[in-house]
């Protein structure tokens, strides 16, 4: 028992890095950028209160525990903003590469029953094929806009989005996975997106 407590807790202060990311979003009053714990805390905290949003067969619960651990590859990685590189860096195979590679070393320091359930749920998220991922995913973009409306703009300004990138690389996704919120979101853009 003592060998399994010390994997456990091995892997728990290793999560604990994951409040030493810087992600490119900021909080939603500016005052500074968020930490990429902050940022999983967020997520699952809006699963639970965005649940009448998810389509059929979604289970919160799964959503929940698949946005705690979505960002942990990170603490190896870090953030990758989704428009940096003019869009490009997000989602590349060097990037993709590098965050399996983490998953292998963070979840492996589990238990190996515990490690493998844990890091089947990342790879069910980053697949975003299943109706629990695909929430997840949605969810996992909503936030950020959120918070760059809420703060003037925020990372938008920094990186020269336009309406059509941010369409493509969230709105599509969000739309996927939970329309009304994406909706929702299009009649906040026109003030920073007025061709919107």
């Amino acid at each position: 028992m003592t060998d399994r407590l010390d994997a456990q807790f091995a892997f728990l202060m290793e999560a604990d890095k994951l409040k030493q990311v810087i992600r490119a979003t900021t909080l939603a009053d500016g005052s500074r950028r968020e930490n990429s714990g902050e940022h999983s805390w967020h997520l699952a905290l809006y699963a639970l209160v965005l649940a009448d949003q998810a389509g059929p067969g979604v289970n919160i619960d799964r959503v929940i525990r698949m946005l705690i651990l979505h960002d942990l590859v990170e603490i190896d990685v870090g953030d990758v903003p989704i428009h940096s590189a003019n869009g490009a860096a997000h989602g590349s195979a060097e990037i993709a590469e590098a965050e399996a590679q983490a998953a292998t070393r963070i979840f492996g320091l589990l238990p190996a029953d515990v490690g493998t359930d844990l890091r089947a749920l990342w790879e069910e998220f980053e697949a975003a094929e299943t109706p629990d991922a695909i929430f997840a995913k949605s969810l996992d973009r909503v936030q950020p806009v959120l918070h760059n409306i809420a703060s003037g703009g925020g990372t938008w300004t920094e990186y020269n989005v336009t309406f059509d990138q941010l369409e493509a690389r969230v709105g599509q996704k969000v739309a996927r996975g939970a329309p009304t919120l994406w909706t929702y979101i299009l009649g906040r853009l026109r003030s920073f997106f007025p061709h919107a």
